[in-house]
């Protein structure tokens, strides 16, 4: 990876009737496919492809764990941009987020994904991320 390039990634999204709940806020789960969404946008910009690297090597890397805390509602139609940015790649990857209304920046939501390096099907885990994928990903 090139140091100029970010290891951060903004994607702008709508939010759809069927996210929503019963009270016609987003339901909380749909927070997680949002931040799934700017992940694997940010992990394409910076040219890394787990699908393959895992054709090659074995190596999957689930996520392990998540946060979010949920700020500020977002409502049916409201236009949003999702940022991911990684955080981390030693151990772990770590990636944080950050919705916010594109019409006036109020911010809905931060979070954090974390996840392993795992050789598969034996699912033994790795204790460190692969060189490869840390220099894509900037560390």
């Amino acid at each position: 990876m090139e140091a100029q390039k970010s290891r951060s990634y903004e994607v702008k999204m709508k939010v759809p009737f069927f996210d929503l709940d019963p009270m016609q806020i987003v339901w909380h789960g749909n927070y997680l496919k949002y931040f799934d969404i700017a992940r694997s946008e940010l992990f394409i910009a910076l040219g890394v492809d787990l699908f393959e690297y895992h054709d090659r090597t074995r190596y999957i890397f689930p996520i392990i764990r998540t946060a979010v805390k949920h700020i500020h509602p977002l409502r049916r139609d409201d236009e949003f941009v999702c940022r991911a940015s990684v955080k981390e790649a030693g151990t772990k990857i770590v990636v944080a987020f950050e919705i916010r209304l594109i019409k006036d920046g109020t911010i809905c939501a931060r979070g954090t994904t974390e996840q392993a390096a795992v050789l598969a099907p034996e699912m033994e885990m790795v204790y460190t991320i692969p060189e490869e994928i840390r220099r894509a990903l900037g560390f």
